[in-house]
């Protein structure tokens, strides 16, 4: 077994559990020491595993100009995301305003603060929009800053559907807001189908397994929060369905890359073909 991605999303789970079981599965799997990758190269194959977009909005939490300025960079960033992130709007717990992010500065790379224009009543734009352009069209002028009197708005009367649907796309819409909208399992698939994800609907309904894993072990360069979370929810399964067991080990690394389920499905039938 040397393959990228089926080492890392093994290296993910191995992380869960001690560390001496976790060196003799890797010899016997012939793994060696999991690799630390920089931000950039990180990045780059989470775009390459089709990773969900609000992965962007985890790093941005990060509250690290660094890691901003990849996704500054990220084609699947919004101008609205890029201008808040030049005025060093924290994304996270960070009281801002965050320093500037350095780098490039070419025809093709620049720092430059996208042109957002705005009418200077952003909920005004959201109540006309009668189209899907209109509304994507409002939502960028909608900043951090405006999501509580959004979603005060909403309240006082609902707004129109393609509003609402536009401002759910956006990956920094607050969760509450997006459960505000609605909760429907039309609603939510959508969501999922566009992108937009939680942390443990990813972790326990992610597919393929061998994707969602190594996109969490890269996640302790640009989102360890997140991760540092996700491993909280796979440990305790983990360690009861395969915990140091080498046969049932093998048997996961066999699986990993064709099989489809989620990876609570995975941990489960490793470890009960190991059983049999």
């Amino acid at each position: 077994m040397n393959r990228g991605n089926d080492a890392s999303a093994v290296h993910f789970l191995l992380s869960l559990i001690d560390r001496q079981d976790a060196a003799a599965i890797r010899r016997r799997l012939g793994l060696g020491e999991p690799q630390r990758r920089t931000g950039e190269d990180a990045a780059r194959e989470l775009s390459r595993l089709g990773a969900p977009r609000s992965v962007l909005l985890w790093m941005l939490e990060r509250d690290d100009p660094a890691v901003n300025a990849i996704v500054f960079h990220h084609p699947q960033a919004t101008d609205t995301m890029k201008r808040d992130i030049l005025r060093g709007v924290p994304f996270g717990a960070a009281a801002g305003p965050l320093p500037g992010i350095e780098g490039c500065m070419s025809h093709w790379c620049t720092h430059e603060e996208p042109r957002i224009e705005a009418d200077g009543d952003p909920i005004g734009g959201l109540r006309e929009a009668s189209t899907m352009r209109q509304a994507r069209y409002a939502v960028r002028a909608i900043g951090k800053q405006d999501w509580a009197e959004v979603a005060e708005a909403d309240l006082e009367q609902p707004l129109p559907g393609y509003a609402r649907w536009a401002l759910s796309q956006r990956i920094d819409c607050p969760q509450q807001l997006r459960r505000q909208f609605g909760e429907h399992a039309k609603f939510r698939h959508r969501l999922r189908t566009a992108g937009i994800v939680e942390l443990r609907e990813y972790v326990e309904q992610g597919r393929p397994p061998e994707h969602v894993l190594t996109v969490l072990h890269l996640g302790a360069e640009l989102f360890p929060q997140q991760a540092a979370e996700a491993r909280k929810m796979v440990e305790p399964l983990v360690r009861t369905e395969i915990g140091k067991h080498e046969e049932a080990w093998a048997v996961l690394a066999q699986l990993l890359p064709t099989f489809t389920g989620t990876v609570p499905e995975l941990v489960r039938t490793s470890g009960a073909v190991a059983a049999v």
